[in-house]
C-alpha cells in the first residue's frame, strides 16, 4: 500500500465515521509497513486535506456541475486529495498529482476516473485564479479561507474581535511543534537531548517547563528506542503546565477524575518522584489500558488505575485527597492545530458540555481535603466552558477560593487571580484553561 492509498483510507474513515485524525492515523498506520518518506507524504495529505476542506470544496464547486454537498464521499475525498497536492504541495508535480489520483479512482470505481481527471486538469489550467475567494461577507469569507464552520468564527468575532480572530485562525493553521516530556526519574533533560542528537534529532530546551524538549525531525516515535525505554512522553507545553500548576508534594494522595489518555496522570506521578499515589480514573476500558501501559513504560509504580465515571459521586473518596484534577471533557477548540476536524463540528455538538463540566467539577470538589488543591482544566478557549464554569462553582461553593498561580515560569494575564487563559496565537502553545482552587474550610 502506498502513501496516497493509506491517506485515502484515513480520510474516508474520518469523513464517514467522524473519527479524530490522530486516532484514524494510528488505526490505519499500525499494521502497514511504510517508509518514513511515504509516512510523511500520507500524513501531509491527510492533515492538509482536513485543514483546507471547505476551501478545496469551494474550488471544486467552481468547476463541477455536481456540487460537493451532492457528491459521494469517496469522489470528493479523491478530488480533495488531488487538489491539495496541486495547489499546496510544491514538492509534487502536477502530472504526478493527477496521475496518482486518477489511478486511485480507477481502483475504486473506473466510471468516475474521467470526471476526476477532468476536474483536476481544469484546476491546473486555472491554477493562478482558481483559489481566489470572491465573497464579501467577513464571516463567510473567513469560513472558506480557513475552512471553519461559520458559528465558530462568529463566536470568536463577538468575544475576541476581528483582528484577534484572524490571528487565531492563522495560528490554528500552523503545523504544531512536537514536545517531549523528559522522564526525570530515569534521565536528565540534558542527557536526553544528547541521546536525541545522537539519533540526528534536532532537540532544544523549552524554558517554560524544566523537563520539556522541542523536537523537529523525530519520526515513528512509538518505535523509537528512547521512547520504548520510557525516557520521554509526548505532551504539549500547555498540558504539562497543568501538573506544574498543581505542584504536588511528594507522598501526597492525588486523584485525576478524567485521566485518559494519561499524560497529566503520569506527569503528576513523576513530579511526586514515584512516591505517594495518583488514583487515575476514566470510564473506558481501552483508555485505562493506555494509562496502565504508559505507567509501566515510564516505570511508575505510584499510579492506581480505576474505572469510574466522573459524573458519579464516589462517597468513599469524599474529603480524602490532597490534590484533585478535573481535566474535563471539552470542545477542544484550543487544540485545532492537532485535531483540525474539530473545525467542522456543529454548535449543537457542544451544547451539553458545560452542564457535564459543572457536574464533574462539583463531584471532584467533594474529594478534596480541607487545605487541599483542586485543579480545573480544559483544552478549549471558550469562556462558557472555562471561567464561567469556575465563577458559577465559586458562587455555590464558598469553601473554595481561587489561589494565585506562582508555580510556573510563564507570565499570563490573570495568573495572580488563580487561572490561566492560553491562546495559540498569543502564547505559541495549545489553547488551554487552567485554574487553581484551594479548599479553605
Amino acid at each position: 500500500m502506498n502513501a496516497r492509498e493509506i491517506a485515502y483510507k484515513v480520510l474516508l474513515d474520518i469523513e464517514k465515521n467522524k473519527n479524530y485524525s490522530n486516532m484514524a492515523i494510528n488505526k490505519h498506520f499500525k499494521d502497514v509497513k511504510l517508509s518514513n518518506q511515504d509516512r510523511g507524504l500520507a500524513t501531509e495529505i491527510i492533515y492538509g486535506v482536513i485543514e483546507n476542506k471547505y476551501y478545496i470544496d469551494y474550488m471544486i464547486d467552481k468547476l463541477s456541475k455536481v456540487k460537493t454537498n451532492k457528491m459521494e464521499i469517496y469522489v470528493k475525498t479523491l478530488l480533495r486529495m488531488g487538489i491539495y497536492q496541486i495547489m499546496f504541495l510544491n514538492s509534487i508535480s502536477d502530472y504526478a498529482a493527477v496521475n496518482e489520483t486518477v489511478n486511485l479512482a480507477k481502483k475504486k470505481n473506473s466510471k468516475v476516473s474521467g470526471f476526476i481527471n477532468g476536474i483536476l486538469r481544469n484546476v491546473i489550467r486555472q491554477k493562478e485564479t482558481i483559489g481566489e475567494i470572491k465573497i464579501k461577507d467577513d464571516i463567510d469569507y473567513l469560513a472558506v479561507k480557513y475552512s471553519y464552520d461559520k458559528w465558530m468564527i462568529r463566536n470568536w468575532m463577538i468575544h475576541f474581535g476581528k483582528d484577534f480572530t484572524k490571528e487565531l485562525l492563522e495560528a490554528n493553521g500552523q503545523r504544531p511543534s512536537i514536545y517531549l516530556r523528559t522522564n526525570t526519574l530515569k534521565i536528565t533533560r540534558d542527557e536526553l537531548i544528547e541521546k536525541l542528537e545522537q539519533q540526528n534529532v534536532k532537540a532544544s530546551k523549552v524554558h517554560v517547563v524544566d523537563e520539556a524538549i522541542k523536537v523537529e525531525n523525530l519520526k515513528d516515535i512509538e518505535n523509537n528506542v528512547l521512547y520504548k525505554e520510557g525516557l520521554f512522553s509526548i505532551q504539549d507545553i500547555s498540558s504539562m503546565l497543568v501538573g506544574k500548576v498543581m505542584n504536588p508534594k511528594e507522598k501526597s494522595l492525588v486523584l485525576d477524575v478524567c485521566s485518559a489518555p494519561g499524560g497529566k496522570t503520569t506527569h503528576i506521578a513523576t513530579l511526586m518522584k514515584n512516591t505517594g499515589q495518583v488514583v487515575s480514573r476514566d470510564i473506558y476500558e481501552h483508555k485505562l489500558k493506555l494509562i496502565k501501559a504508559s505507567s509501566k513504560r515510564l516505570n511508575l509504580t505510584n499510579v492506581d488505575v480505576q474505572e469510574f465515571d466522573g459524573l458519579s459521586l464516589d462517597k468513599d473518596s469524599i474529603g480524602k485527597f490532597d490534590y484533585v484534577l478535573a481535566d474535563v471533557p471539552c470542545s477542544g477548540l484550543g487544540i485545532i492545530r492537532r485535531k483540525p476536524e474539530i473545525k467542522y463540528k456543529e454548535k449543537e455538538e457542544f451544547r451539553d458540555l458545560p452542564p457535564i463540566q459543572k457536574k464533574i467539577l462539583e463531584n471532584a470538589s467533594k474529594y478534596v481535603k480541607k487545605g487541599g488543591t483542586l485543579i480545573y482544566s480544559t483544552c478549549t478557549i471558550q469562556d462558557n466552558e472555562n471561567i464561567d464554569v469556575i465563577n458559577e462553582f465559586l458562587q455555590k461553593n464558598k469553601n473554595f477560593e481561587l489561589a494565585p498561580i506562582d508555580e510556573v515560569k510563564v507570565d499570563l494575564d490573570n495568573q495572580e487571580k488563580g487561572y490561566m487563559k492560553i491562546y495559540p496565537n498569543v502564547h505559541e502553545m495549545d489553547g488551554f484553561f487552567i485554574s487553581k482552587l484551594i479548599r479553605v474550610r
